[in-house]
């Protein structure tokens, strides 16, 4: 294979992969929603559309072997298709995790918290997901860097949710077993939806260490 076509075939992975964020991106908006609006249709329409996702995810699995098996790629090469290759399987998940914001919007019948921000922390998500990928897409390695602490500023999010949780339990007077029961599956599933956000935001710095390991051959967010 001539050199040229093989960077034409690996600009072509760049582009599969970006557009697969796109739909993964869109998915994780979808989810949001359907929580947002208990808007039961939008929620089977993100649970119904992982099999697309998946579909991407091993075609392009595949595309990255091919790569590999298709010649012996230089360095920077082979660091691009390992990085990208990593990057498919982070944006698999985070498509796992908007399936499960549809799941969780089937099963949520009020909101007990109104003080758990969880569309400000979903906004957030989506910022960095968006960003990690246009690192990807632009080798922006400064961004990359950046983006590993504003997974701090997450993660404090969701520690401040789960502690207003646990406040209002503590605070709360509950006698019949089934209010209990109740309360219980609430507590359960809006903890559920805050620790998948914040797993979203960890797949967004995964994808930002690939980037800077493809770039720079720099291991320094990876570990």
């Amino acid at each position: 294979m001539a050199r040229k076509s093989y960077q034409e075939k690996l600009a072509e992975l760049r582009e599969d992969i970006l557009y697969m964020s796109e739909v993964v991106m869109e998915r994780l908006r979808m989810g949001l929603d359907a929580l947002e609006q208990k808007n039961e249709d939008l929620a089977r329409e993100v649970i119904e559309g992982d099999g697309e996702i998946n579909r991407m995810y091993l075609d392009l699995e595949q595309e990255c072997i091919d790569l590999l098996a298709l010649q012996q790629p230089v360095a920077s090469d082979l660091r691009f298709i390992a990085a990208s290759f990593k990057i498919i399987t982070d944006l698999e998940r985070i498509g796992d995790l908007a399936v499960n914001l549809g799941e969780y919007t089937l099963d949520a019948t009020r909101d007990l918290f109104p003080d758990v921000d969880v569309q400000s922390m979903g906004e957030i998500t989506l910022e960095m997901v968006e960003d990690a990928m246009n690192a990807y897409d632009t080798e922006n390695t400064d961004r990359c860097r950046e983006l590993a602490d504003r997974d701090d500023d997450l993660d404090d999010l969701a520690e401040r949710a789960s502690e207003i949780v646990v406040r209002d339990l503590i605070e709360r007077e509950l006698e019949a077993a089934d209010e209990v029961e109740q309360l219980l599956q609430d507590v359960s599933r809006l903890l559920l939806t805050v620790r998948d956000l914040e797993r979203v935001g960890d797949h967004a710095v995964n994808i930002a260490a690939r980037t800077l390991y493809m770039v720079e051959n720099d291991d320094e967010l990876i570990y």
